[in-house]
């Protein structure tokens, strides 16, 4: 089951800060917060025994407490959420009063706030009176219902338009009204065959030529309903190779030892040749190393009986068996994928922020990056198979979203329903059974959206996630108190949606806005009165914001703001929000505006647009800036009109991602090299010129994935020296662009073992004067590069004759033609 602990670790923190001084409670009401924090502390502890506790074998009472507890904790952070914004003043942004409008304004506050201490101290005693309530009724009843005859109750109700709510008749009652009947019948989803037998029952035959069809995903309820057709499964060898290849990489030929290999036949045996099942079982265990006793505490978890029936309920099985192997907070956030539809390739940026807007992720240390943490989460579904890693589109060396296996979307849509997590409306409209909803998910207009408007209370949602297809179902914002996340990426909001912009200002709680490709026009002033928003995503590419309101410089506790296109993204006094962490794009058109970057220390990711002639004035205040920002992880600068020099900046340890555009080293710095740099996996530079050791420097960087060299020196044109890219050098590279070499390169046995795509300037002239100098011919030795799969070759500009041409395409086809892979060649003259 979902992990029921629901908004508990933030409610106890909570209530932490509720004792505080600021808040200036009475005696009395401290007590009960002392006393509801240490109820919940321990009603937490227990929760998170029942949440590691498969849902099939807890008892139903365990069930209904933990499903009520969860809401109520929800209902309590909202209440204390609220509170803390009246009290600490969160009102409309406007000009600072004087004199005795000054007088009047302070009196007032201080009523209201007195007004609302003595709220907050009655609805502190309500909570403690409902969490006592919750642990009394817990233990006054034990009484497991009968949840077998409820299909045949729902039955009678869709057949007859009336309700039974006697089981006992339920089954005489529809056999009646079907005995003088002829129906044609739909049994959509039966899970378990006592449920189709009580079903089957209850359906009478007439002579009446009625006819029933039934659906189900389980192979073994199908055989004994009356036939069924399934796929193959895997082979034990085809079985051993994929589990093998996951624990032991591509060296899956490297077996493991004699007794892991027994335990891991039996674990494929329960398995049955479900590829899935094989690949999630085997990221599990890679996970637990090599320790034979926790193995066979995995194939002991499996249950009995598994491998005879290669069916999705099996195979659901398996899949919980690793969710609830999932430490508690990774649940959390693996569940919140089902706000994403079906094959949606999901941003993992966005999706992170998102996350930490929600609560999901906690401080472990103090100063630490919640980022950074999300990606050790993100990372960490990945590792056990849970999502699918997706590689940037464009350089296709780095994974930057993931999507959700169809199977693994189904089971976390069904868990995020059963306990109320996600309300999903789509064309399956995965509706949660309760009606208090607490993030909602629209993904398809295929919905009455009247009828759910209707039937949903939407005062407690805390997450809006709308997707194109269902922009006509989305509420209006004044529809929201305590709303965290609201995402509206490419909805192309309508002019009514745009205009209902201005309600944004109200949505106090909210720390997650997504307005990308949103088709908005311009953002209310009011904006600078959500004090507490973490994420702004607002990018923009052709049309949209044209502009930032001047209010935006009031949120203090902005973490990332996301903008492209001008200066007037850029409003003056941005250095104020000295939280940011990402800052994507900041435009430098005078000094005044990087004085206002190198305010920004806590920066980890920025995009810097240089829009203007350089001069060194300026050159000198941007190198100075980027020298105080020490924990910049990546850096993008793009210059219209290039020359700008970076000469004179010292570089970041924490450096992953460097990609620099319209700006230039004169040569390769001294401190772009492995033992300062030991994380950069995307590096693209203009330098002046290189040279051999320069390039052997680079290949010793241990995680570079990325490699783009533009060189802008020419220099030895005709000169029969190699560039030399060594053995075991470059060893995690993907891709390369060497641009602008004014010599040939030669790639040793083992250089760059992982690379897919090679591209790079081959001077012709160059090329000829060896192949004169050499009986051997000319060979790039494109052999060596094991796992090439594209080449692109430019011709350059280093004059060479048409004819110069054709004899180095011929050597490059042959080179091609001869690589085991045979890889696509390119050539452009």
């Amino acid at each position: 089951m979902e992990i029921v602990t629901g908004a508990l670790p933030s409610v106890v923190t909570k209530l932490g800060e509720l004792l505080a001084g600021e808040y200036n409670l009475q005696k009395g009401v401290k007590g009960e917060i002392r006393f509801l924090q240490s109820e919940l502390e321990s009603m937490q502890g227990a929760l998170e025994k029942v949440s590691n506790t498969p849902a099939d074998e807890l008892d139903i009472q365990d069930k209904i407490w933990a499903r009520d507890l969860r809401e109520l904790s929800y209902d309590i952070e909202d209440s204390i959420d609220m509170f803390m914004v009246r009290v600490k003043g969160n009102g409309p942004t406007a000009a600072q009063p004087h004199g005795i409008s000054k007088f009047i304004d302070r009196s007032v506050g201080l009523f209201r706030k007195a007004k609302d201490r003595h709220k907050i101290a009655a609805e502190i005693r309500d909570i403690k009176s409902r969490v006592e309530e919750v642990a009394k009724r817990h233990d006054r009843y034990r009484i497991i219902n009968n949840d077998v005859v409820k299909p045949v109750r729902d039955m009678f109700s869709q057949v007859t338009n009336r309700n039974s709510n006697v089981s006992t008749n339920a089954i005489d009652k529809l056999r009646k009204f079907l005995q003088t009947k002829r129906y044609f019948t739909v049994v959509d989803d039966i899970w378990d065959i006592s449920v189709w037998k009580m079903i089957r029952c209850a359906l009478v035959e007439t002579n009446k030529g009625c006819k029933i069809i039934t659906t189900t995903r389980i192979l073994n309820v199908a055989k004994q309903i009356g036939g069924s057709y399934k796929l193959k499964s895997l082979s034990l060898e085809s079985s051993r190779i994929l589990f093998y290849r996951r624990i032991c990489g591509n060296d899956h030929k490297n077996r493991l030892d004699v007794e892991l290999v027994q335990v891991s036949d039996k674990i494929l045996k329960k398995c049955a040749g479900v590829p899935l099942a094989i690949i999630t079982m085997a990221s599990l265990l890679a996970s637990k190393g090599r320790n034979k006793m926790e193995w066979y505490e995995v194939y002991n978890s499996i249950g009995a009986g598994i491998e005879n029936s290669l069916d999705v309920e099996s195979m659901r099985k398996i899949l919980l068996l690793s969710y609830y192997y999932m430490p508690s907070y990774l649940r959390t956030c693996f569940l919140y994928l089902s706000v994403f539809p079906e094959d949606c390739r999901i941003d993992k940026d966005r999706l992170i922020w998102m996350w930490i807007a929600e609560g999901f992720i906690k401080y472990e240390k103090q100063g630490e990056s919640l980022f950074k943490l999300g990606v050790s989460y993100f990372n960490e579904l990945i590792n056990k198979s849970m999502i699918q890693p997706l590689y940037d589109q464009r350089y296709n060396a780095t994974i930057d979203s993931c999507r959700v296996h169809d199977m693994i979307l189904d089971l976390i849509c069904s868990l995020s329903s059963e306990e109320n997590f996600v309300t999903i409306l789509n064309d399956a409209c995965h509706t949660s059974p309760s009606k208090r909803v607490r993030r909602l998910s629209l993904q398809s207009n295929n919905v009455d959206p009247d009828m759910d408007r209707v039937t949903m209370n939407l005062q407690q949602v805390r997450s809006v996630v709308a997707f194109p297809s269902a922009t006509n179902l989305l509420p209006t914002f004044q529809s929201f108190r305590v709303l965290r996340v609201l995402d509206l990426e490419s909805c192309g909001l309508s002019q009514g949606c745009s205009a209902s912009l201005k309600y944004l200002g109200n949505l106090f709680h909210l720390r997650f806005l997504g307005l990308r490709l949103s088709n908005v026009s311009k953002l209310p002033e009011e904006l600078g009165n959500l004090r507490f928003l973490q994420t702004l995503s607002i990018s923009e590419w052709n049309h949209g914001v044209c502009s930032l309101p001047t209010a935006i410089v009031q949120l203090r506790n902005l973490v990332c703001l996301r903008i492209i296109r001008g200066y007037e993204y850029a409003p003056k006094l941005i250095g104020s929000l000295t939280s940011l962490e990402e800052l994507s794009s900041f435009y430098i058109y005078t000094s005044t505006d990087i004085e206002e970057l190198v305010h920004l220390v806590q920066l980890r990711e920025v995009w810097i647009g240089l829009q203007d002639v350089r001069n060194d004035s300026l050159e000198k205040s941007l190198v100075e800036c980027l020298n105080r920002l020490q924990k910049i992880q990546v850096l993008g600068i793009v210059g219209q009109y290039g020359g700008w020099s970076l000469d004179g900046w010292v570089g970041s340890p924490n450096l992953r991602r460097l990609e620099l555009q319209g700006c230039r080293f004169t040569a390769l710095p001294t401190w772009m090299n492995p033992s300062f740099l030991s994380d950069l996996h995307f590096l693209r530079i203009n330098v002046e010129e290189i040279r051999q050791e320069d390039l052997e420097t680079l290949g010793k960087l241990p995680t570079l994935g990325f490699l783009r060299l533009d060189v802008r020196g020419w220099t030895n044109l005709g000169t029969p020296a190699r560039y030399t890219i060594g053995a075991c050098s470059f060893p995690c590279l993907v891709e390369c662009k060497l641009y602008g070499l004014d010599r040939p390169l030669m790639f040793r046995e083992g250089a760059m073992p992982r690379l897919r795509t090679l591209k790079f300037i081959l001077p012709a002239r160059a090329v000829m004067t060896e192949i004169a100098a050499s009986d051997s011919g000319f060979d790039l030795s494109l052999r060596n590069l094991a796992s090439l799969k594209f080449v692109a070759v430019y011709f350059g500009l280093a004059p060479a004759s048409m004819e110069e041409r054709d004899q180095v395409e011929a050597y490059l086809k042959d080179q091609a033609e001869m690589h085991p892979n045979h890889p696509t060649l390119n050539i452009y003259q």
